[in-house]
């Protein structure tokens, strides 16, 4: 009798000590819980634009850790959970879901093209969470038939800007006459750039001499490279990513074409000069950021020394869209996702790669002014602001 109620005395002991334990572990998880704000991220991390997305990631963590060294937001730690978009439309909704869903973020920073940033939107209206895209340049990301996404911004500008930004400098400043297209007829973004670099050249009285299409994927260039060369132009205008960049440059170096060669900003990148050096050479770009800018030297210093490499333009993208996002949070007084969507449409700062005054009809940041880059000898250098309106 003795022996058996020390057996249900030990018992009793062994499922108390279980269930403390399980309590206090609970406890200090929700304690841990309570102390972090979660914010989510998307981006490509596999694919043809992973170099972006990798930097993005990178960068986030990076600035992470920097602000929770200094106290975290509202008192709390900064916790980043990022997935893989691969760059697929539908991957970027499944993302979505289980950022908002299953891990429970206040807010998500990226994706970094607007082909996985349009189709977000309604998984963001069903969850009220805020998505800050980084290069997500479609006017459709934020604003569909003339009404605003109530949970969906952006950091960057928009791509009838940078479209008509490109015209303009080529037509003021570079005083060419003649132009050539070539652009990527299944991209939402090289369309729309083109669009708009030919109505903004047209109305300063320069002529589309020549407009060629290819495909995501096309590897020969050729053909199209041919008519251009006939055509004569001036300048050439080639609003798609790095890789068809560095192809078609020199495929049209190889066939003896001179013009100047222009882009947007999805030319910069370390792979660039890499594939196509010498034939990039003297080229012009539109881009979000002048990386000469004194503003931008501790970041980009601080990404080189952390990741040993150079940080492309997603990362001071994403820094600014962390800005928008702890601006935004500080504004609300709290980290709840509803507030922060509202908060973010009167966002005024300025960023590193100028002064965000975002539009409460466009989620957009206005006014922005872009900074014409030259290719020099394998390096990106700033020529000055420019903005459409000139």
């Amino acid at each position: 009798m003795q022996k058996r109620a020390l057996s249900l005395l030990l018992l009793f002991v062994m499922i108390f000590s279980v269930i403390t334990t399980g309590c206090s572990k609970n406890e200090k998880e929700k304690t841990e819980n309570e102390n972090v704000i979660k914010v989510g991220w998307m981006g490509s991390l596999t694919g043809d634009q992973a170099v972006w997305g990798q930097c993005e990631l990178n960068a986030v963590k990076m600035i992470f850790d920097d602000i929770n060294k200094k106290g975290g937001v509202l008192g709390k730690k900064l916790e980043v959970i990022g997935y893989d978009t691969k760059g697929d439309a539908q991957e970027a909704v499944n993302v979505a879901k289980r950022l908002t869903g299953q891990d429970k973020v206040v807010a998500i920073l990226g994706p970094n093209t607007s082909g996985t940033a349009i189709p977000i939107s309604p998984v963001l209206e069903q969850a009220k969470v805020a998505d800050i895209a980084t290069v997500a340049t479609n006017p459709k990301v934020t604003v569909v038939d003339g009404k605003v996404k109530p949970y969906n911004f952006r950091v960057c500008f928009i791509d009838p800007y940078q479209g008509a930004v490109a015209a303009g400098f080529a037509a003021d400043e570079l005083k060419a006459k003649n132009a050539a297209i070539l652009y990527d007829v299944s991209d939402d973004y090289s369309q729309g750039l083109s669009e708009f670099f030919e109505e903004t050249f047209v109305k300063k009285g320069g002529k589309i001499v020549a407009k060629e299409a290819f495909k995501t994927g096309d590897v020969d260039f050729r053909p199209q490279l041919s008519k251009i060369k006939s055509a004569n132009p001036d300048v050439i205008f080639m609003p798609f990513v790095y890789k068809e960049v560095a192809l078609s440059s020199n495929q049209a170096r190889e066939l003896g074409i001179t013009a100047t060669l222009m882009g947007g900003d999805t030319w910069p990148s370390e792979q660039l000069i890499t594939m196509a050096k010498d034939a990039v050479e003297g080229s012009y770009i539109v881009n979000q950021v002048n990386y000469d800018d004194p503003d931008v030297q501790d970041l980009k210093n601080e990404y080189k020394e952390k990741y040993n490499k150079n940080m492309e333009i997603n990362g001071y993208l994403v820094h600014d869209a962390i800005m928008m996002l702890v601006d935004a949070m500080e504004r609300a007084g709290e980290a709840d996702s509803e507030k922060i969507a509202k908060a973010l449409e009167t966002t005024d700062i300025v960023g590193i790669t100028g002064k965000i005054k975002v539009g409460k009809d466009t989620h957009n940041p206005e006014g922005k002014e872009a900074a014409i880059v030259k290719l020099v000898n394998g390096e990106y250098v700033f020529q000055k602001k420019y903005s459409a309106a000139q």
